[in-house]
């Protein structure tokens, strides 16, 4: 509660004071010493009729005694109540449903908790703007409580740190709402109707079918509905839904506008096996695009985002689907006219830790989409776990209050209720433009997927489930009770709705006309023969993109740390030596040179993991910032580099999503370290490496992760490149782990330029970053393409032995090879490991002698790496065994002693050549 100490801010002035006798008690006795010593708010308090109860004379000052000290404490005492019941309230409302008929109440809401009794119940107190009054008698107060507070909404706010939101939401919630009118019942009905004929229909034409079903939340279908109503009446021009599988399909029938055929036809397994359509997904995780259409003619553009069963993971990339769609737009910041939908179960919320990654996100500049309404689906329990082994706290959404959230808890058997509450919400989004939550508090009618019996783990709860009525039956017999529709509109509705289900139902059923015979067409499959295009660019474009990343602002005061990197880069075009980090900005500048947007975003990107990118400078007086690549003139696209959260998954979902809506950009993720992509491993696994062939959705992300043994320890090192590889198949993604930085410059470029758009992981150097030798030519970057394999030039027939290797080890393997004067070895580099390069590389290996030894030489322990991925490709071009030379197979990637580090590494790089 809160207090003050000070009479210039009375605690009896504002709507959340608390009780605070001591201070009544001193303001009221400097007030009878003298009434100009004390605030003038607490003498209008002290004169006040209703704080003395009447016993006193009007104007004058009142008598010193006990009664009007009583009064005055009481009044406070009623402040104190109205403030508990903001606070508290939420507690006693009766939200859930198989709760009905139970008390509902709460022992700090009782008014003897404060001191007050019953005889006070039709005595005014003062309540200073409570519901629009001055005074109000105790009985009012509690009626506008009870109503406002506990009834079928419970309503978490006063956790909100800015008051502004706070009275924001304190006037909607005090303030009664007016009935819905009979044309907004009807749509009501009619949504809930929808709801449930479609559920009913699907378990009795297909039992025995997993659907994940809606059954008990049917509400769901009314709360959407509201809010897109809401979208229309309010200039939103689009919304985007993610959620898992419970109600997907309802909510893609009847929001999405999916046709029942095409639901019936997945049903029916009878989707056309001979399709390139990949290899597809089961249909609850699938996604859909189309017009929401409301009663009255109004529509707004929807979509549901696909999603595998990792539940939660679809939230980040929804939120990166938006605000790919709002830059697209060129939304100001202000407008945000794609609104975020995420549908969430109530134990998923609770138990991963995805959704606070993603309401962390909700308001950084790189990832805010203008707020999210998030919908929890509280089905009361998880599979056949129940709350109280779900979670610690007393509410799913607890995770949402720290992000000052407010949570919107109600009862789904109460579809007025919930509509209200969906206005509320969007409004609130609107007015503040951050994430609200609404907990539907339902039930789930049948077992987690229809084949399974609830009832052997919650018994009693499920004796309740089935001894009670549908939402629909219950809303149709009080709205028939009350008299605002009679029983013929009801049934009307409903039979209408299932003839249509059952039209489409006896379409699907119907023979398929024969049509012309089809050719059998392969799953989505890629490989790399499409023709590159053309990456190299002119030298005047060249010095542009580096005078404009060196140059600064008038007044600009870069960090004399920074200065001689940005001097150095002005004369490496000339000197031959332009390094990793000075192609990197070649590659973006001339990408946006080209109108080609770039977005860059990972831990401290910005500036880079090593101190070597310095994307966004710091003036070091004042803080200012300037990000250099933002002024290459006329024409030119935006670069955007945000320095993320700490966070892999959620980050990285944003990204993938970001990258479906924004193939004309060049999107890149950054980890800080190579192996900190563990962190996102579902990720990859579940949307990079597979969304094509289970949805058909492409996506250009680039996943920058760096790599290579230094020294630095097990979790410093490797960015896992075994586990992409085994991901690979199909000409899904690209893996690169280029050694020069010209060659990265190319990479870049062709990722941005080219037209068969899939992922692109790269390998990307640390120490490397800063090698003499890893450095390119002018002619680099003017002329060529990317090589996925780099040749040995200087090796000849005479060569018995051809090393073969990617990354870093390539340096350590050429400085042994030089200073031991070897003329007999040839050292290959295999800078693109996926899709192999077996044109490439085979006629490289051509070029030597049949007896010479192939090895394949890497850093990595023998059971990591790429060394299980090359060795089938290269032997079957070899035409003979490919050895290996490695570290022993080991469980940590790397030693955490820098001094054993380096002697395996001699040792390593020695072998190879023995």
């Amino acid at each position: 509660m809160a207090s003050t100490s000070s009479a210039e801010e009375p605690v009896l002035h504002g709507p959340e004071f608390g009780l605070n006798e001591w201070l009544v008690d001193e303001q009221y006795e400097r007030y009878l010493n003298d009434p100009g010593s004390v605030d003038e708010k607490w003498r209008d308090f002290f004169v006040s009729p209703a704080s003395a109860t009447g016993r006193r004379e009007r104007g004058g000052p009142p008598a010193r005694n006990e009664d009007a000290q009583g009064a005055a404490i009481k009044a406070v005492r009623v402040a104190a109540l109205i403030h508990a019941y903001r606070v508290r309230g939420h507690l006693a409302a009766g939200t859930d449903p198989l709760a009905a008929g139970q008390s509902a109440g709460h022992p700090e809401l009782d008014i003897t908790a404060f001191g007050l009794r019953d005889e006070d119940l039709d005595v005014e107190f003062v309540v200073d703007g409570f519901a629009g009054r001055t005074t109000m008698t105790l009985r009012g107060v509690l009626d506008v409580l009870r109503k406002a507070y506990c009834g079928t909404v419970g309503t978490e706010y006063m956790h909100i740190q800015t008051f502004e939101e706070r009275r924001w939401v304190q006037e909607r919630i005090e303030t009664p709402s007016p009935r819905l009118d009979r044309a907004q019942q009807l749509q009501v009905l009619y949504r809930l109707g929808a709801a449930e004929a479609f559920e009913t229909f699907l378990q009795t034409k297909y039992v025995g079918q997993k659907r994940y079903s809606l059954e008990g939340g049917e509400s769901a279908i009314v709360l959407l509905d509201a809010l897109l109503l809401r979208c229309i009446g309010r200039g939103v021009g689009e919304a985007v839904i993610g959620m898992a599988h419970r109600g997907r399909l309802n909510v893609l029938a009847n929001i999405i506008g999916k046709s029942y055929r095409d639901v019936f036809h997945e049903f029916e397994n009878s989707v056309d096996i001979l399709s390139a359509q990949g290899t597809g997904d089961v249909k609850y995780h699938l996604g859909a695009e189309g017009t929401y259409r409301a009663l009255d003619g109004g529509a707004i553009a929807v979509s549901v985002v696909a999603n595998p069963s990792h539940l939660e993971l679809v939230g980040p990339v929804a939120e990166g689907v938006v605000r790919a769609k709002q830059d697209l737009a060129g939304d100001d910041g202000e407008a945000f006219a794609v609104l975020p939908v995420v549908v969430h179960g109530d134990a998923a919320f609770a138990g991963q830790g995805v959704v606070a990654e993603t309401l962390n996100m909700s308001r950084l500049p790189g990832y805010s989409t203008g707020g999210t309404v998030h919908i929890v689906i509280n089905n009361q329990l998880g599979f056949t776990t129940s709350p109280a082994n779900g979670r610690s706290g007393t509410y799913a959404t607890a995770v949402a209050r720290t992000v000052d959230a407010p949570v919107f808890h109600v009862n789904a058997d109460d579809p007025e209720a919930v509509v209200r509450v969906a206005r509320t919400a969007f409004d609130y989004r609107e007015a503040f433009h951050k994430d609200v939550v609404i907990d539907l508090v339902c039930y789930r009618r049948h077992g987690h997927s229809e084949v399974d019996d609830p009832s052997i783990t919650q018994p009693a709860m499920y004796d309740r489930i089935d001894a009670r009525p549908s939402v629909r039956k219950l809303y149709a017999r009080a709205l028939v009770d009350r008299g605002d529709i009679d029983e013929s509109q009801v049934e009307g509705a409903l039979r209408d709705y299932r003839e249509r289900l059952e039209r489409a139902f006896a379409e699907t059923r119907a023979p398929a006309v024969p049509g012309p015979p089809r050719p059998v067409a392969a799953a989505v499959s890629r490989d790399d023969t499409a023709p590159r295009v053309p990456t190299a660019v002119p030298e005047a474009t060249v010095r542009h993109v580096i005078a404009a990343q060196t140059g600064q602002p008038m007044d600009f005061t870069v960090h004399p740390r920074v200065l001689p990197q940005l001097r150095r880069r002005t004369t490496m075009p000339d000197a031959g030596t332009i390094d990793w980090a000075t192609a990197e900005t070649l590659a973006i500048g001339s990408l946006l040179m080209e109108g080609v947007p770039v977005r860059l975003a990972g831990q401290d990107s910005r500036r880079g993991t090593f101190g070597q990118r310095h994307a966004v400078l710091t003036d070091r007086r004042t803080g200012a910032e300037h990000t250099p690549l933002n002024g290459l003139g006329p024409g030119a696209a935006a670069f955007s580099p945000y320095d993320s959260m700490l966070s892999e998954m959620a980050a990285l979902a944003f990204e993938y999503g970001y990258s479906l809506e924004r193939p004309d950009a060049l999107v890149l993720w950054e980890a800080q370290f190579g192996d900190f992509v563990n962190g996102a491993q579902s990720v990859v696994d579940e949307y990079i490496a597979s969304s094509e062939q289970k949805w058909g959705e492409r996506s250009g992300v680039t996943l920058l992760l760096p790599h290579g043994l230094e020294g630095q320890g097990p979790d410093h090192s490797s960015g896992r490149i075994e586990r992409f590889l085994q991901l690979c198949a199909q000409g899904n993604m690209t893996v690169a782990v280029p050694t020069l930085p010209g060659n990265y410059f190319h990479l870049l470029r062709q990722q941005a330029l080219g037209e068969g758009r899939r992922p692109l992981v790269v390998f990307t150097p640390k120490s490397m970053l800063r090698r003499k030798e890893a450095v390119s030519g002018l002619a680099e970057f003017t002329t060529g393409s990317f090589r996925p394999v780099i040749p040995d030039e200087g090796a000849d027939a005479q060569v018995r032995r051809v090393l073969l290797c990617s990354g870093k080890v390539f340096y350590d393997l050429d400085d042994h090879r030089r200073n031991a004067g070897l003329r007999d070895t040839a050292i290959v580099r295999l800078e693109r490991p996926y899709p192999f390069p077996e044109e490439e590389l085979g006629a490289e290996l051509a070029r030597f002698p049949r007896a010479a030894e192939v090895r394949w030489v890497q850093e990595e322990a023998g059971n990591q790496g790429a060394w299980s991925f090359v060795r089938p490709h290269v032997e079957r071009l070899a035409g003979r065994p490919l050895g290996c030379v490695s570290r022993p197979p080991a469980s940590a990637p790397a030693v955490g002693s820098a001094r054993r580090h380096a002697a395996e590494q001699k040792e390593l790089v020695e072998a190879a050549f023995r």
